[in-house]
Protein backbone atom coordinates (compact mmCIF):
# COMPACT_ATOMS: atom_id res chain seq x y z
CA UNK A 1 0.00 0.00 0.00
CA UNK A 2 1.20 3.45 -0.75
CA UNK A 3 1.71 6.05 1.95
CA UNK A 4 -1.21 8.21 0.72
CA UNK A 5 -3.62 5.26 0.79
CA UNK A 6 -2.49 4.31 4.34
CA UNK A 7 -2.94 7.87 5.61
CA UNK A 8 -6.37 8.10 3.99
CA UNK A 9 -7.46 4.77 5.48
CA UNK A 10 -6.14 5.70 8.92
CA UNK A 11 -7.94 9.09 8.78
CA UNK A 12 -11.21 7.42 7.88
CA UNK A 13 -10.91 4.87 10.69
CA UNK A 14 -10.12 7.57 13.25
CA UNK A 15 -12.94 9.79 11.99
CA UNK A 16 -15.51 7.00 12.18
CA UNK A 17 -14.32 5.85 15.58
CA UNK A 18 -14.95 9.32 16.98
CA UNK A 19 -18.64 8.89 16.09
CA UNK A 20 -18.80 5.56 17.92
CA UNK A 21 -17.54 6.85 21.28
CA UNK A 22 -20.04 9.68 21.74
CA UNK A 23 -22.38 9.11 24.64
CA UNK A 24 -26.12 9.43 24.04
CA UNK A 25 -27.92 12.28 25.76
CA UNK A 26 -29.72 11.25 28.93
CA UNK A 27 -33.50 10.99 28.71
CA UNK A 28 -35.24 14.01 30.24
CA UNK A 29 -36.84 13.44 33.61
CA UNK A 30 -40.59 13.87 33.96
CA UNK A 31 -41.63 17.23 35.41
CA UNK A 32 -42.14 17.41 39.13
CA UNK A 33 -45.70 18.43 39.98
CA UNK A 34 -45.87 21.52 42.17
CA UNK A 35 -46.70 20.81 45.76
CA UNK A 36 -49.59 22.98 46.74
CA UNK A 37 -51.79 22.48 49.75
CA UNK A 38 -55.26 21.26 48.93
CA UNK A 39 -57.90 23.93 49.43
CA UNK A 40 -60.13 23.34 52.39
CA UNK A 41 -63.70 24.55 52.56
CA UNK A 42 -64.08 27.56 54.75
CA UNK A 43 -66.76 30.01 55.71
CA UNK A 44 -64.66 33.04 54.85
CA UNK A 45 -65.32 34.73 51.51
CA UNK A 46 -63.09 33.76 48.63
CA UNK A 47 -60.17 36.11 48.04
CA UNK A 48 -60.79 38.49 45.19
CA UNK A 49 -58.89 37.95 41.99
CA UNK A 50 -56.43 40.64 41.02
CA UNK A 51 -57.55 42.86 38.18
CA UNK A 52 -56.21 41.41 34.96
CA UNK A 53 -55.87 44.02 32.23
CA UNK A 54 -57.89 43.25 29.13
CA UNK A 55 -55.89 42.14 26.14
CA UNK A 56 -55.53 44.87 23.56
CA UNK A 57 -57.58 44.29 20.43
CA UNK A 58 -55.69 42.89 17.49
CA UNK A 59 -55.09 45.43 14.76
CA UNK A 60 -57.35 45.02 11.76
CA UNK A 61 -55.39 43.68 8.79
CA UNK A 62 -55.25 46.07 5.86
CA UNK A 63 -54.85 43.24 3.32
CA UNK A 64 -55.91 39.65 2.80
CA UNK A 65 -53.55 36.71 2.51
CA UNK A 66 -55.69 35.26 -0.30
CA UNK A 67 -57.00 38.22 -2.30
CA UNK A 68 -55.22 41.19 -3.82
CA UNK A 69 -56.42 44.68 -2.85
CA UNK A 70 -58.20 46.88 -5.37
CA UNK A 71 -55.90 48.83 -7.66
CA UNK A 72 -55.37 52.43 -6.61
CA UNK A 73 -58.12 52.55 -4.01
CA UNK A 74 -57.97 53.21 -0.31
CA UNK A 75 -59.45 50.13 1.30
CA UNK A 76 -59.16 47.68 4.16
CA UNK A 77 -59.80 43.94 4.39
CA UNK A 78 -62.90 42.86 6.31
CA UNK A 79 -62.45 39.20 7.23
CA UNK A 80 -66.06 38.84 8.37
CA UNK A 81 -67.38 39.95 4.99
CA UNK A 82 -64.56 38.33 3.02
CA UNK A 83 -63.99 41.42 0.87
CA UNK A 84 -62.11 44.70 0.75
CA UNK A 85 -64.18 47.67 1.93
CA UNK A 86 -63.52 50.85 -0.05
CA UNK A 87 -62.84 53.66 2.40
CA UNK A 88 -63.95 56.53 0.16
CA UNK A 89 -67.17 55.01 -1.27
CA UNK A 90 -70.11 54.00 0.92
CA UNK A 91 -71.25 50.36 0.68
CA UNK A 92 -68.75 49.57 -2.09
CA UNK A 93 -66.64 46.42 -1.87
CA UNK A 94 -64.00 44.63 -3.92
CA UNK A 95 -62.82 41.07 -4.43
CA UNK A 96 -61.15 39.27 -7.34
CA UNK A 97 -61.29 42.07 -9.95
CA UNK A 98 -64.96 42.81 -9.22
CA UNK A 99 -66.53 45.70 -7.35
CA UNK A 100 -69.83 45.17 -5.50
CA UNK A 101 -72.20 47.93 -4.43
CA UNK A 102 -75.25 47.86 -2.14
CA UNK A 103 -77.88 50.47 -2.93
CA UNK A 104 -81.21 48.90 -1.90
CA UNK A 105 -80.08 45.94 -4.02
CA UNK A 106 -76.83 44.50 -5.34
CA UNK A 107 -74.93 45.57 -8.42
CA UNK A 108 -71.43 44.76 -9.65
CA UNK A 109 -68.84 46.26 -11.97
CA UNK A 110 -65.24 45.92 -13.09
CA UNK A 111 -64.63 49.57 -12.14
CA UNK A 112 -65.48 51.47 -8.94
CA UNK A 113 -67.11 54.13 -11.14
CA UNK A 114 -69.35 51.74 -13.11
CA UNK A 115 -71.12 50.95 -15.30
CA UNK A 116 -73.03 48.90 -12.71
CA UNK A 117 -74.88 45.70 -13.56
CA UNK A 118 -77.73 44.58 -11.29
CA UNK A 119 -77.27 41.18 -9.62
CA UNK A 120 -78.90 39.18 -6.86
CA UNK A 121 -77.51 37.73 -3.65
CA UNK A 122 -76.05 34.78 -5.57
CA UNK A 123 -73.83 37.16 -7.55
CA UNK A 124 -71.97 38.53 -4.50
CA UNK A 125 -69.50 36.93 -2.05
CA UNK A 126 -71.33 35.03 0.69
CA UNK A 127 -70.19 37.33 3.53
CA UNK A 128 -71.76 40.31 1.77
CA UNK A 129 -74.98 38.42 1.15
CA UNK A 130 -75.33 37.70 4.87
CA UNK A 131 -74.54 41.28 5.89
CA UNK A 132 -76.98 43.10 3.61
CA UNK A 133 -80.45 41.62 3.12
Amino acid sequence: MTAIARITLLSMVLGLSACAVQRPEPAPLPPIPPSQPKPTPSTSPAPSKPNVPAKPAKPVPRTSASFAPPPGGNSHWDAKLGVYVLDDQTNTFYRQRTYYRWNNGWSRSVSPNGPWEDTDIHGVPSGLGRQFK
